[in-house]
């Protein structure tokens, strides 16, 4: 009798590999509201760490794939620990960037009432944004510091603060049982962070017309006119600046670094001519990265500073050392 052949099982595929992300937590915060507009991030594993360096170091050390961190914001201006950690910390690139506009509300526990407030915990930074509202709502009320903007309303939760409500992101109230006081208790209706997603060294994305480059320089020497120089990399070229802020270097009084946006693409003409400019100039560049602006604004130049014109310029160049009739 003949016998059957084996039967052929084919392989189980294997579960595609999820990607891990680092963001500023626990739960609520306004980073994971920026991480929420990653759409590669859904559905992957998202890591809460506790600072900006922590975000950081695991991108550098393997445990991430990216991180989402705070930059800059419209009120406060450049988040000088995000900035400082990137002029300090190699391999890193910036991957693309994202606007959350920030929104305070007044938490309690459940059953309070905005009469019964005294004592209200908040970050500082979060308390300064809201002190109009509260002089004119509550004028008798004394401030509570917290740790984060999400920690204000947690310690209420656990019952470890004695605060009788909280200054918290909106996003607070999906993930925790707290009373809703008061919204839009912000003094500035107009505040926007500005948030960065960082990955490990990896080539930039291809020009988009909208795009940003970010980079840290430090001037070689201090002197009547070194910063001049150092704009004037970027003037000659025709690229604007969005950002540019100083940072001390820590080494010595005086000694500076300079954190900047600039409008456009390392593949634009002008924008790889400005950075050769810069390494010329100064003794460290770092490049952060080129990515789509938040805002995808289509970055507009005069003419005379196209990719076009740029090329004609060093293919006449070449013209004239090799000889060619003009």
């Amino acid at each position: 009798m003949t016998s059957a052949p084996p039967t052929t099982v084919a392989p189980a595929a294997s579960a595609p590999t999820r990607r891990t992300y680092s963001y500023l937590g626990p739960a609520g915060t306004f980073t994971e509201a920026a991480l929420a507009q990653v759409t590669e991030a859904r559905d992957q594993i998202w890591r809460p760490v506790r600072n900006v360096g922590e975000a950081l170091a695991d991108v550098v050390e393997g445990r991430s794939d990216a991180a989402m961190i705070a930059i800059e914001n419209s009120v406060d201006g450049g988040v000088s620990t995000a900035q400082d950690a990137l002029a300090t910390m190699p391999g890193l690139r910036i991957v693309g960037e994202y606007l959350v506009p920030v929104s305070f509300v007044l938490v309690g526990r459940p059953g309070t009432r905005l009469s019964e407030v005294s004592l209200v915990a908040a970050h500082p930074v979060a308390y300064a944004q809201c002190l109009q509202w509260l002089s004119a709502n509550l004028p008798e009320h004394a401030h509570l510091p917290a740790a984060s903007n999400v920690a204000s309303a947690v310690g209420i939760v656990d019952g470890v603060s004695d605060a009788d409500a909280a200054i918290a992101p909106p996003g607070i109230l999906e993930h925790y049982d707290l009373e809703l006081l008061a919204e839009g208790i912000g003094d500035n209706v107009n505040a926007v962070t500005r948030f960065v997603l960082v990955s490990r060294t990896v080539p930039p994305a291809p020009p988009t017309g909208a795009d940003k480059t970010s980079l840290i320089v430090e001037l070689p020497e201090d002197h009547p006119g070194a910063l001049l120089e150092l704009l004037e990399q970027f003037a000659t070229r025709g690229v604007n600046l969005s950002l540019l802020a100083s940072r001390p270097i820590g080494d010595a009084l005086g000694r500076y670094r300079f954190v900047i946006d600039a409008d456009g693409h390392i593949e634009d003409e002008r924008m790889a001519d400005a950075l050769l400019g810069l390494r010329r100039f100064s003794p460290k560049v770092i490049f952060l990265g080129s990515y789509p602006r938040a805002d995808r604004a289509v970055v507009h130049y005069p003419d005379r500073y196209s990719d076009e014109v740029f090329v004609e310029a060093r293919d006449w160049l070449r013209g004239l050392i090799s000889g060619e009739p003009v």
